[in-house]
C-alpha cells in the first residue's frame, strides 16, 4: 500500500476509534485537554523533534540544558494548567491535604536541589516535575474523575498506537532508529527508542483491556458492540507493537498487569482484597526471582535476554561506583550531568542517561532518604488502590494494574522519573481523592422547599440538628 493511502486509512482508523468509543452521556471538563497534551508529548517525542528542530549542542549538553522550544511548550501547559486549578481551589486544597505523602516526596525533591552541583538546572527539572502533579490534579478535580482518567489515556492511545503502526510499516525514517550498540535497526514508532514505544504501549494498552472486560460484563451497556470492537482493535495493535519492537520489559509488565485485570474480573473474586494481594505478590516475586535470584538466567533467557539483562548489570555496577552521598544523593535529577556523566559513559557506553532501575535511580539522586520516602508513597498508595478496589471494583482494577506494572517495570527501567508515562500512571494509581459528602433525602427535600416556598426558609430544620459525619476515602 502506498504511504499516502496508508496515511489516509490510518487517519480514518483514528477517527473511527474516537467515534466508536464516544459516550455523549458522560461529560468531562474541556480542561482535560491540557493533561491530554502533556501525556501525548511525554508518551511520544518532544515537540522540537516533531517540528524538526535539530539539536544545536552535544548530547551531554542537550541533556543538561534541554531545548528552549520544548521548555516554552511545557511552561505554557503548566501555566494554563495552574489557571484551571485556580478555578477549582477548594477541590485542589482537599486533594493536596489528602495526598500528604506524595507532596512530602516532592518537597524533599525540592530541598535536594540545594545540595545539587547544578542547582538551577535541578530547579528547572523540579518545575517540570510539578507539572505531573498539576495534570493529575486537573484529572481528579474533573466533574467525573473516573471518566476523565479513562478518556485521558484512551485519547492518547487512539492517536499514538495507530500512528506507531503507520510509522513502522510505511514511514521507516520516522518509525525506526539505528541501535548504536547492536548495529541493527530498532522499531520506535512515535517514540525515539524501543523502550519508549514499549512504555507507551504498556500504559495505553492496559486501559482498553480494562474497558473491554468492563463493557463485556455489562450486558446493558449502551453501544456495547462498537465499544468492544474499538478496545479489541487497540489491544491487537498494542500486542503487535510489543512483538515488533521486542520490548520485553514492557510486554512482561503488560501481560502480568493484564492478568491481574482478568483475574479480578472473575465474579467470585470481585472486590476481594486478598485476591489483589496474592496476584501482585506473585508478580513481584516471580519478577525478582527471574531478574536477581535465578543465577542461571533460565527465565530471563526464555525471553531472549542474557544473564546481564542486556548490559544492565554493568550499568548498575558503574553508577554505584560513582554515586554521591548515600543518605541524600546528588540532588534532584542531578546524577546524570557533568563529569559524572562522562565517567559513566567511559565505563559503559556513550548515550546512557538512566540507571535502568527506577529504585536505583531514586537512590542516585535522592539517597536513602529519597528511597525511604518513595517506599512510604508506595505503601500508602497501595492502600489507596486496594481500598478503591473494595468499594468500586471496576475503578480499582486499573489502579491496581497501573500500580503493579509500575513496580515491576522499575526493576529494569527507570520509570520513577519526571514526566515519564509510567510515573504518571503510578501517580494516577496512588492518588487519593476525598469522597464528597453524600446528601440525604431530607436535605434535598429542604432545599426543594426553599426553592419553591420562600416561607420554608424560616422554618426550623430538624435534620440540621443531626449532622452526619463526612466520610473520607480514596478513589
Amino acid at each position: 500500500m502506498p504511504p499516502a493511502i496508508a496515511t489516509a486509512v490510518f487517519v480514518l482508523m483514528i477517527l473511527g476509534l474516537f467515534l466508536l468509543d464516544r459516550d455523549p452521556e458522560v461529560r468531562t471538563s474541556p480542561g482535560l485537554w491540557i493533561p491530554f497534551l502533556w501525556l501525548l508529548i511525554n508518551s511520544s517525542r518532544a515537540v522540537s523533534t516533531w517540528v524538526g528542530q535539530p539539536p544545536t549542542v552535544s548530547i551531554a549538553d542537550e541533556y543538561m540544558d534541554g531545548s528552549p522550544f520544548d521548555r516554552a511548550v511545557y511552561l505554557t501547559l503548566l501555566i494554563v494548567g495552574l489557571i484551571v486549578l485556580l478555578r477549582r481551589g477548594r477541590q485542589v486544597t482537599k486533594l493536596l491535604r489528602a495526598n500528604a505523602p506524595i507532596i512530602l516526596f516532592f518537597l524533599f525533591c525540592l530541598a535536594s536541589i540545594f545540595w545539587s552541583e547544578y542547582t538551577f538546572i535541578a530547579f528547572k527539572r523540579w518545575s517540570k516535575a510539578i507539572g505531573d502533579i498539576v495534570m493529575i490534579l486537573i484529572v481528579f478535580t474533573d466533574r467525573e474523575p473516573e471518566a476523565a482518567l479513562k478518556r485521558l489515556v484512551l485519547r492518547v492511545g487512539y492517536i499514538l498506537v495507530p500512528l506507531s503502526v503507520l510509522f513502522i510499516k510505511y514511514f521507516p525514517l520516522l518509525g525506526r532508529n539505528f541501535n548504536r550498540w547492536t548495529w541493527t535497526y530498532m522499531y520506535s514508532g512515535v517514540s525515539t527508542t524501543k523502550n519508549g514505544l514499549g512504555t507507551m504501549c504498556l500504559i495505553c494498552g492496559l486501559v482498553p483491556l480494562w474497558r473491554f472486560f468492563a463493557v463485556y460484563r455489562d450486558r446493558e451497556q449502551a453501544h456495547r458492540a462498537r465499544k468492544m470492537f474499538a478496545y479489541t482493535v487497540m489491544v491487537v495493535m498494542v500486542l503487535w507493537l510489543f512483538v515488533t519492537a521486542d520490548s520485553m520489559t514492557s510486554l512482561s509488565c503488560f501481560l502480568m498487569a493484564g492478568g491481574l485485570i482478568m483475574v479480578t474480573n472473575i465474579r467470585a473474586f470481585e472486590g476481594k482484597a486478598w485476591v489483589a494481594h496474592f496476584v501482585i505478590a506473585v508478580m513481584i516475586a516471580l519478577s525478582l526471582f527471574a531478574l536477581f535470584l535465578d543465577t542461571g538466567g533460565n527465565l530471563v533467557g526464555s525471553l531472549g535476554r542474557d544473564a546481564t539483562m542486556t548490559g544492565r548489570t554493568g550499568i548498575w555496577k558503574a553508577v554505584l561506583s560513582l554515586s554521591g552521598s548515600p543518605l541524600i544523593g546528588t540532588g534532584f535529577e542531578s546524577f546524570w550531568m557533568g563529569e559524572r556523566l562522562q565517567k559513566v559513559w567511559n565505563l559503559t557506553a556513550k548515550g546512557i542517561q538512566e540507571a535502568h532501575n527506577g529504585y536505583l535511580e531514586v537512590y542516585l539522586n535522592l539517597g536513602w532518604l529519597g528511597v525511604g520516602l518513595l517506599a512510604v508513597v508506595i505503601a500508602w498508595g497501595y492502600r489507596n488502590a486496594v481500598a478503591m478496589y473494595r468499594r468500586n471494583a471496576d475503578a480499582g482494577r486499573i489502579r491496581l494494574a497501573f500500580f503493579a506494572a509500575a513496580l515491576v517495570y522499575n526493576f529494569t527501567e527507570a520509570g520513577f522519573r519526571m514526566m515519564d508515562p509510567v510515573w504518571i500512571a503510578f501517580l494516577l494509581a496512588t492518588f487519593a481523592i476525598p469522597a464528597a459528602p453524600v446528601p440525604d433525602e431530607s436535605s434535598s427535600l429542604d432545599l426543594d422547599l426553599e426553592l419553591h416556598d420562600p416561607l420554608a426558609r424560616s422554618k426550623p430544620r430538624v435534620n440540621a440538628l443531626v449532622s452526619a459525619p463526612v466520610r473520607k476515602g480514596t478513589i
